[in-house]
Parts: structure tokens; sequence; C-alpha cells
């Protein structure tokens, strides 16, 4: 069983572009009790590179965000809006 992640605070994460994506992805994944490895299937990409957008250390193609996106089922640009 996956352990459960704990669900991510924004000030955890650089207040950048990449930084809201990544907190957008690891919140929705919290909110659909989904682990990288799970959403990363369904994306049809690597677990760990899932593990390296949520930690802003990998730039992100906009195909990818396209597909982390429909795996989530949110529209692109909401992972790209920071929290209020």
């Amino acid at each position: 069983m996956p352990k459960r992640v704990a669900k991510p605070k924004y000030s955890e994460f650089e207040k950048s572009l990449r930084g809201t994506l990544a907190y957008n992805i690891r919140r929705l994944r919290f909110e659909n009790g989904i682990s990288q490895e799970e959403l990363a299937f369904r994306c049809e990409l690597d677990r760990t590179y899932i593990s390296a957008v949520e930690r802003c250390t990998w730039n992100v193609a906009l195909s990818n965000i396209e597909k982390i996106a429909n795996a989530l089922n949110v529209q692109p640009w909401q992972l790209l809006v920071p929290p209020k």
C-alpha cells in the first residue's frame, strides 16, 4: 500500500511558475488519493520524472503538462494558477 502523502503547503514551494506547477500537481494528487507511481502510469511517464517535477528540479515540456493535466482531470492552465 502506498505511503500517504501529507497535504502540501504552498510555502514549501518556490513562488515561481515552476513552484506553482509542482504545488498544484502534488495538491491534486493528494486530493485524488493517488501516488506518484499511479500518476506516472496514467501519464505514461516515469515516476522519477513526476517526483522531479514536484521537487522543482526539472523543467516541464508543454506536452507533459498536458499529459499530467489529463491524468488529473483538469485543464492544463489550471496547473499554472497560483493558490489563493
